[in-house]
């Protein structure tokens, strides 16, 4: 096969599923190259380790480093423990919270380990922005944010934003951007990956490399894939995300949850099921052939096949099938220990603090959200009094939507004097 044959080929297959692809006749000209003296591309993700977990969300980039991989490609996986501790400003309507040194290397070490469900660990470079963060000293930032504008920056949209609505921007988040981009001439990056969300700063990365006399990077952006809600993007802290490392049945019964318009949009973006079988998926479903909640069933199982196992994903299922089919609470349901500080005087818990100890709601205003809804039981009652107690004299058994399930054994200790 000619080299413009197979650079056509790799091109094609590289440019699915990317929203942004700047420049196109840069790649095809970087994969003649790379073919002709058979130096692979370099090619570069760069993730701040600012939660715990890896979710489906941050895999639509990681599935595309993939297919550069299984093209013979060199796969850089670039943990931001140095810009994480700024914190990247994208999307956001208020500076973040920093995060400590040991929380961002607590959640690297997990990145690490999860990124090794999709990618070939032998074909992938694992890299620390702080190698030469550090070394730039406060001379080299200096310097760095000479390069740049404050009116250049705002013309991002969220610092826009933020600037006209009057709310405060730090001058260090202005560094972030910038950041970046160096990380890309310190790895003299071929291909930069990232989220629709992440144009701007991927952007200043070539213009970086451009100013350091260096060949720019090609960008590539993909689609910012929506949470279990169908409005937000998929986020921890918005608890509406399924993460790659969640048990079979948690992530079966997430993906269970998620609206029926998104269906298609999931295969597409969160698992490898080939294009044709998904378009017979989007027919059936648009001709009202197939019932959504089997195109789901297919959808979770792929889910829980990919991160887990085949076997894993069918016992899963089964388990999903007995316990909503018959209708019934689950005896295999966790137990949740509570602390002792949740417990009042009785020994009584208020819901509120029941639903947030055991993880089921990320806040308490979420928690209350979800009992003025309905969404939540207790022994098989429906609760919308925010303010509810429950009693812990016998065993209590809580049910938070259609799929959430646990148990709250009888109080044996000293209740707390806090209530």
């Amino acid at each position: 096969m000619g080299v413009e044959r197979e650079a056509t080929r790799q091109f094609e297959i590289l440019r699915g599923r990317t929203v942004d692809l700047l420049v196109a006749e840069e790649l095809h000209r970087k994969l003649c190259r790379s073919l002709t003296t058979g130096i692979p591309l370099r090619v570069k993700l760069g993730l701040d380790p600012t939660a715990p977990d890896l979710h489906l969300g941050h895999t639509v980039v990681i599935h595309k480093l993939r297919e550069f991989q299984a093209l013979g490609h060199q796969v850089i996986f670039l943990i931001g423990d140095f810009t994480g501790m700024i914190g990247d400003p994208t999307g956001r309507s208020e500076t973040r919270r920093p995060l400590s040194v040991e929380q961002i290397q607590a959640n690297a070490e997990t990145y690490k380990r999860q990124i090794f469900k999709i990618l070939e660990p032998d074909k992938t470079v694992v890299d620390y922005n702080s190698r030469w963060g550090r070394e730039l000293g406060s001379e080299g930032i200096i310097r760095l944010a000479g390069q740049y504008t404050v009116a250049r920056m705002l013309e991002r949209d969220d610092f826009h934003k933020r600037f006209t609505e009057g709310r405060p921007i730090s001058i260090h988040e202005f560094l972030y951007p910038l950041l970046q981009g160096y990380d890309s001439v310190a790895l003299k990056a071929d291909v930069e990956l990232g989220g629709t969300d992440q144009k701007f700063n991927l952007l200043v990365g070539r213009e970086l490399m451009r100013d350091s006399g260096m060949e720019p990077q090609v960008i590539m952006t993909l689609p910012i894939l929506e949470g279990l809600d169908g409005v937000q993007k998929m986020s921890k802290s918005l608890g509406n995300y399924i993460g790659i490392d969640e048990s079979p049945d948690v992530m079966f019964g997430k993906a269970m949850s998620i609206p029926d318009s998104l269906i298609v949009r999931y295969m597409e973006l969160a698992t490898s099921i080939p294009s044709k079988e998904i378009d017979g998926f989007r027919r059936a479903l648009a001709d009202q052939a197939m019932n959504p909640r089997d195109a789901k069933i297919h959808l979770a199982r792929t889910l829980v096949a990919q991160y887990h196992t085949p076997p894993e994903a069918e016992a899963a299922a089964q388990r999903f099938a007995r316990t909503f089919g018959a209708g019934v609470f689950p005896e295999d349901a966790p137990t949740v220990t509570l602390p002792a500080d949740a417990i009042e005087l009785g020994p009584v818990v208020w819901l509120v603090r029941l639903l947030t100890a055991a993880g089921t709601a990320p806040s308490s205003s979420e928690a209350r959200r979800l009992i003025q809804q309905g969404a939540v039981e207790v022994d098989g009652e429906a609760i919308r009094d925010v303010n509810h107690r429950v009693v812990l004299n016998h065993e209590r058994r809580i049910q938070v939507g259609k799929r959430r399930f646990f148990k709250v054994l009888p109080w044996q200790g000293s209740p707390s004097q806090n209530g």
